[in-house]
């Protein structure tokens, strides 16, 4: 412990993610051997369900690398680009009518650019109400000018709400990389680490549960597996999980514990939200319809992100006063 603490910043992230890509090579070669050895069972829903969930870590590791090697400037670019993508695909699913159409150009090309430029310049007493404020008022205004009042409450609900699910929420995750703590300059890269790891082992951990336990959901109509034993069960294994990396943090190992459970909670509960949506959208996952929508699964892979980043980050201010 007393050499890692020795080592520089960029010596310490560097290590971070030899053991992180490490361990994806070791995943993959097991799930490949896996393959080979059983096809059949490959190619089932099982099958496919691990390697989309490979891919994904894939995809997050690659993202999380990149953001660090293109320093805060970078990351913060890096997320706005995630936010459009994953703001249009939440939009394509929705019935929007040509009216709105001057709301959809202020959501994307103004507010979007806008928050992640206010997250850029670490203006963050505006940037917590730049968007539950400000554009909350501003949106419907936007749209009583076009003169369309048909379904005028619900379009704009479905607008603001893709805002701040995929803008909003997400922009929380480039601004733990700026936030100053005492002593842990240059280290924002291991707080977003934590925060994504957390609600990585908390997905992981409340599906395991949910299959080895008896099934008692709580809405079935939503998620047959989602249940408040396999919540709690997945974020317990969370919170162990963030204890253990307390060191990498600017957290004690109780306040890391903390941390975790609250992280992976909300990004578990955040899951639950966005499969409702999906339901109510008529798809069974976002890139069902990708040919005629453009959906890829990006919000499937972000949704618990979106929840758990501003609650992270907000409680981390506040129990820090930063």
């Amino acid at each position: 412990m007393t050499l890692l603490r020795n080592l520089g910043v960029d010596q310490q992230v560097a290590l971070l993610f030899v053991i992180v890509f490490g361990l994806l090579m070791m995943a993959t070669a097991a799930v490949v051997g896996w393959s080979l050895r059983h096809p059949e069972a490959s190619n089932g829903a099982t099958g496919r369900h691990l390697k989309r969930d490979l891919r994904a870590l894939w995809t997050g590791a690659v993202l999380f690398w990149l953001a660090w090697v293109w320093g805060a400037l970078g990351a913060t670019l890096l997320f706005g680009i995630v936010s459009f993508l994953a703001l249009r695909e939440f939009i394509t699913l929705q019935h929007t009518r040509r009216s709105d159409h001057r709301s959809l150009i202020l959501a994307f090309f103004v507010v979007l650019p806008l928050q992640y430029l206010i997250v850029g310049t670490r203006h963050f007493d505006l940037f917590t109400v730049f968007i539950p404020v400000y554009v909350f008022f501003a949106l419907p205004v936007v749209s009583a000018l076009a003169g369309d009042p048909e379904r005028f409450l619900e379009r704009n609900a479905k607008i603001q709400w893709g805002i701040v699910v995929c803008v909003y929420g997400l922009s929380h995750a480039p601004a733990l990389l700026l936030l100053d703590f005492p002593n842990y300059e240059g280290r924002g890269a291991f707080l977003l680490f934590f925060l994504v790891f957390v609600v990585v082992i908390a997905q992981l951990a409340q599906e395991g549960a949910s299959r080895w336990l008896r099934r008692r959901p709580v809405a079935r109509l939503i998620s047959r597996s989602f249940s408040m034993r396999a919540l709690a069960l997945g974020a317990l294994a969370a919170a162990l999980a963030g204890a253990l990396l307390y060191w990498a943090t600017p957290f004690k190992a109780g306040q890391a514990l903390a941390m975790a459970f609250i992280a992976a909670g909300s990004g578990t509960f955040g899951e639950f939200v966005m499969k409702a949506l999906k339901r109510d959208a008529g798809v069974h996952h976002w890139g069902n319809r990708s040919a005629v929508t453009g959906a890829v699964g990006l919000l499937d892979r972000v949704a618990p992100l979106c929840f758990a980043a501003p609650v992270f980050f907000h409680f981390v201010r506040w129990y820090f006063h930063l």
